[in-house]
C-alpha cells in the first residue's frame, strides 16, 4: 500500500400550496428552453467526511479511526474504490455507479473560511457565503440568481422554510414535501373561490396548486412519503422539468450530528442521500445531463472516535459533486494526511480547500456567472482566499 496517491496534487481541471405563487404565475413570454440545473444539498449537523470519502490508503487511517474504520475495497463491507487511494462508504452504491460513469467527483478536505464548531454559526457562514459570522444577511445562492440577471435562474426551496442560502432579493419558490392534509385542501378551495375572478392571482393559484399536485405524487400516483428519499428526489425533479421548471434548488438533510452510535446512523443517512440523488437522476431524465448536485456540510467531525462510538465537532469534511454535467475526474484539492502532526489542533482533519472555491467553480462553469461578480457580489472579498476551481463542470 502506498501513500503517494493521497498526497499527489489533484487540483485537476480535468400550507395549502407549499409552492409559492411567484413560481407558478409565469407568462408564456417568459418561457425558456431547458437550462443547466444546480441542486445544493446541505447535510445539516456536520457530516463525517472521513466516513464518506474514505482515505483507506493513508497509513494512519485504520489506527486513528479505530472501530469507525472501514475495510479496504474488495473486502466484505469494504469501501467502494475511488481514485487516489480513496473509497466511498458502501451505502453510496448509486453515487459509486455515477463515479464509474465519470459523473461524480469529491473534495475530501474542504472547510469554511472561519474555524467554528457551533452548528448555528457554521451553517450561517456556509449559507451566507461571507468570510465571517453574519457577514451577510442573505444567501450566496440567492445572490447568484441576482447576479445572473432577469429570469435566467429560477430558484426553488424544498422544505417548510426557505433556508438562508436562498434568502435575499431574488424571489424564489418553495415546496414542503409530505402531501397536503384535508384542512389544507379546504383552505385551497376557499382561496380558489376568493380569487376566481382575479385574472392574475386566480390563474397563479390554480397553477401553483397543480404544480403542488405534480410534485406531491410519486411516479405511481401515490403520495410522496416523508421518509421516501428516492420519491422525494423524483418529486423535486418534476418541479425542475421543462421550460417552466426551477433550475436552482436548495434542500436540507438533517441528522448528521453523530455523537454516538455513528456507524448505524451513517448507514441510514447515507442510504437516504444515495436514494435521493438516484431519485433526482431518474426524475430528471434527459435533463440529468445538464445537472450538477452539490452535497456540502457545515464542518467535519473529529478524526478519532469518542467513548460512545461517535465523533464530535471537527473542522474539514468532504464535499461531493454529482450529475451528468460534472466533468470526469477524481479528487479535488489536496489531501493533508492523518499523521498526528498533520491534524488540525491535534484532533481534526485539516482543511486544504475553501468550500467557496468549489461553489464558485460550479457557478461560473455550469451556470455561466461572471468571475468578477462571484468574487465581489456572490462571495464578497473572496478573490484571493478562494479562487474558483477550474474544470468542475
Amino acid at each position: 500500500m502506498t501513500l503517494s496517491p493521497l498526497h499527489r496534487r489533484a487540483f485537476l481541471g480535468g400550507s395549502a400550496a407549499g409552492l409559492s405563487l411567484a413560481f407558478a404565475g409565469r407568462t408564456a413570454a417568459q418561457a425558456r428552453t431547458p437550462d443547466n440545473k444546480l441542486i445544493v444539498i446541505i447535510a445539516r449537523g456536520a457530516m463525517d467526511g472521513l466516513s464518506v470519502t474514505v482515505p483507506y490508503a493513508d497509513p494512519n487511517y485504520a489506527a486513528l479511526r479505530g472501530g469507525l474504520a472501514l475495510a479496504e475495497p474488495g473486502q466484505a463491507d469494504g469501501a467502494l474504490a475511488l481514485a487516489d487511494g480513496f473509497g466511498l462508504h458502501p451505502a453510496l452504491g448509486g453515487l459509486h455507479a455515477l463515479y464509474r460513469r465519470g459523473q461524480m467527483r469529491f473534495a475530501p478536505a474542504v472547510a469554511l473560511p472561519v474555524r467554528v464548531r457551533s452548528h448555528f454559526d457554521a451553517q450561517d457562514v456556509l449559507e451566507n457565503g461571507g468570510e465571517s459570522l453574519r457577514r451577510q444577511d442573505d444567501g450566496w445562492l440567492n445572490r447568484a440568481i441576482v447576479a445572473a440577471g432577469g429570469q435566467r435562474l429560477r430558484g426553488l426551496s424544498i422544505g417548510a422554510q426557505t433556508p438562508l442560502i436562498l434568502r435575499g432579493d431574488a424571489p424564489v419558490s418553495g415546496w414542503a414535501p409530505g402531501g397536503r392534509v384535508r384542512e389544507d385542501d379546504r383552505i385551497a378551495g376557499l382561496l380558489q373561490d376568493l380569487y376566481v375572478e382575479d385574472p392574475l392571482l386566480g390563474q397563479s393559484l390554480a397553477r401553483g396548486l397543480a404544480t403542488e399536485e405534480r410534485a406531491a405524487l410519486d411516479g405511481a400516483g401515490g403520495r410522496v412519503g416523508r421518509n421516501d428519499a428516492q420519491a422525494l428526489g423524483q418529486a423535486v425533479a418534476r418541479l425542475m422539468a421543462g421550460i417552466e421548471g426551477a433550475n436552482v434548488v436548495a434542500l436540507s438533510l438533517d441528522g448528521w450530528d453523530t455523537h454516538a452510535g455513528q456507524r448505524a446512523q451513517l448507514q441510514t443517512r447515507l442510504t437516504g442521500l444515495d436514494r435521493l440523488i438516484a431519485g433526482l437522476e431518474n426524475g430528471l431524465g434527459e435533463d440529468w445531463r445538464r445537472a450538477v448536485v452539490v452535497v456540502a456540510t457545515e464542518f467535519g467531525r473529529t478524526a478519532r472516535a469518542n467513548g460512545t462510538g461517535g465523533t464530535d465537532h471537527g473542522t474539514a469534511s468532504s464535499l461531493i459533486l454529482a450529475g451528468g454535467a460534472v466533468r470526469p475526474g477524481g479528487l479535488i484539492g489536496d489531501w493533508p494526511g492523518l499523521a498526528d502532526n498533520r491534524l488540525f489542533e491535534g484532533r481534526d482533519l485539516a482543511p486544504t480547500l475553501d468550500v467557496r472555491a468549489v461553489f464558485k467553480g460550479v457557478l461560473r462553469d455550469h451556470l455561466g456567472l461572471d468571475r468578477a461578480q462571484l468574487d465581489t457580489h456572490v462571495f464578497p472579498d473572496s478573490a484571493a482566499e478562494a479562487p474558483a476551481i477550474d474544470g468542475l463542470a
